[in-house]
């Protein structure tokens, strides 16, 4: 068995836990985008491949320079079939990062059931909520709790409606997200980056924009399709339009649509443990698996800590809150390049 270094990741039959973070469509857009370099490998029994690797390569004057799978992404971008072939690829993003001099390696993937190896530290901080979608919504709603199914029949009537679109729904998705993010105290893309990625992806990603009854935008996402799954990269609700229920309505009406499709799966995607988005998608009856978040750290380097439960970051997100939509907009692109 050998590692090969290869220009393009196309692999089939590992696709699926590559997932759509880990393929050349995403890192190719994520390279255009913030020209950050992609390092791609794969292992090879004889003529089969058993194992793939995809890396990005980040450097930020606040962040770091660092080696990631999964950009922007949930999991995604190592995949292998036996544990020899495991091994050889962390060699190999061990290799690199020492001929880089990076500061670690962090490797994002779904494998909980093993540990990792000698020199490779995991911190598993992270849930990602599956729901398994049956024939019918109704067949759904019977699973929640009687709260949360009133809170969805509430949504319902409160006049809320929902677009589905891809580019046409650019400029709408953007500014429901952005604006969203910024309540948040998070930075958050240029336009460009969701334009490029609408191009990039084509029919596997789409827009949704959800209105209330006076036509005031409340909430949008970005939604992405592989196999029979469809992921949930965001999904965001303005301040004022949560106490209605809108992000319940949201959720829900992506639940229908999936459903509407004939996918089998809705990834609602990543979220801290203990944190509020990780208590609102536990009501949508999912099934909770935890991310196996690996890490190699270069002597000298400690466990990094890029969320917002590190309490370095509480006095940032308090005044990022309160910068006005102008600056935001115009240094998030360049504070988010290097925190994938």
């Amino acid at each position: 068995m050998n590692i090969q270094r290869v220009a393009s990741l196309r692999v089939p039959a590992l696709e699926s836990q590559l997932s759509y973070s880990g393929l050349d469509s995403w890192m190719n857009f994520i390279h255009q985008v913030y020209a950050h370099p992609v390092h791609r490998f794969v292992a090879l029994d004889g003529d089969k491949t058993v194992g793939a690797l995809s890396l990005l390569e980040v450097k930020h004057p606040v962040f770091g320079h660092y080696l990631a799978t999964a950009p922007f992404g949930s999991y995604g971008g190592f995949a292998y079939e036996t544990h020899k072939a495991r091994n050889l690829l962390l060699d190999e993003a061990q290799r690199l990062a020492n001929e880089i001099n990076a500061e670690y390696v962090s490797l994002r993937f779904d494998d909980t059931a093993s540990s990792p190896p000698a020199g490779w530290v995991e911190h598993p901080v992270y849930f990602t909520y599956l729901i398994p979608l049956p024939a019918t919504p109704e067949d759904l709603l019977k699973r929640f709790s009687s709260d949360h199914r009133n809170h969805i029949r509430k949504s319902l009537k409160k006049g809320f409606s929902i677009r589905f679109g891809h580019l046409d729904l650019l400029d709408d998705a953007y500014e429901a997200i952005a604006h969203s993010m910024h309540e948040l105290g998070s930075p958050y893309h240029a336009k460009r980056y969701l334009r490029q990625m609408a191009e990039s992806l084509g029919d596997t990603l789409q827009f949704a924009v959800t209105h209330d009854a006076q036509g005031r935008i409340t909430g949008g996402g970005v939604f992405i399709y592989q196999g029979k799954t469809i992921f949930n990269l965001h999904a965001n609700i303005l301040h004022f339009a949560r106490s209605s229920y809108a992000g319940e309505f949201l959720y829900w009406s992506i639940i229908e649509h999936a459903i509407q499709k004939g996918l089998s799966t809705f990834d609602l995607g990543r979220s801290l443990i203990g944190s509020g988005n990780d208590v609102f998608k536990s009501k949508w009856a999912p099934k909770k698996k935890p991310l196996a978040y690996w890490f190699w750290l270069a002597p000298g380097h400690e466990l990094p800590s890029l969320n917002q439960k590190n309490p370095k970051f509480q006095f940032v997100i308090a005044v990022w809150k309160r910068l006005p939509h102008f600056i935001v907009r115009a240094i998030g692109h360049f504070v988010i390049r290097g925190f994938i």
